[in-house]
């Protein structure tokens, strides 16, 4: 028998993710920072691509977290 699907924690675990990428996006930035002299120019914009891309995956979790939210009121 398959298990109830249980999205009770959906929001909290939203938020954690959303946590660990912000945590991820400063740690690139502050590489980037740290080694700037280092680094080609091609490294860099990679770096700064992903965390483009974190940025729009926060983004998602956050209307992601909304849409939870709005279907516990519901419940």
């Amino acid at each position: 028998m398959p298990k109830p699907d249980d999205r009770s924690d959906n929001p909290e675990r939203i938020e954690r993710n959303i946590g660990h990428t912000m945590q991820n996006m400063n740690e690139a930035k502050d590489y980037v920072k740290a080694h700037a002299d280092e680094m080609g120019e091609e490294q860099k914009q990679q770096i700064e691509e992903k965390n483009e891309r974190r940025e729009e995956s926060i983004e998602a979790m956050r209307d992601e977290i909304k849409d939870e939210a709005r279907d516990q009121q519901r419940d």
